[in-house]
C-alpha cells in the first residue's frame, strides 16, 4: 500500500472508532468533541487512485 494510501485508511479508522466510541454509553463525550476536529483536520487528501481506478481528470499523466 502507498504511503499516502496508509495514512489516510489509518485517519479514515481512527474517525470511524472514535464515532462509535461517542455512542457508547458512558464515553467522555468532551473527549470526543476535543478530538474529532483535529483528527478530522489531519485527514490526508486521498490518493487518487484509492477509490477510482485510476483514470480520470485527477489521475497522473504517468498512468
Amino acid at each position: 500500500m502507498c504511503p499516502n494510501c496508509e495514512d489516510f485508511a489509518r485517519t479514515v479508522l481512527l474517525l470511524g472508532q472514535l464515532a462509535l466510541y461517542g455512542d457508547m454509553t458512558g464515553a467522555d463525550l468532551d473527549f470526543v468533541d476535543a478530538v474529532s476536529p483535529s483528527l478530522a483536520a489531519s485527514l490526508p487528501e486521498p490518493p487518487f487512485d484509492m477509490f477510482s481506478d485510476g483514470y480520470g481528470p485527477d489521475a497522473p499523466d504517468d498512468v
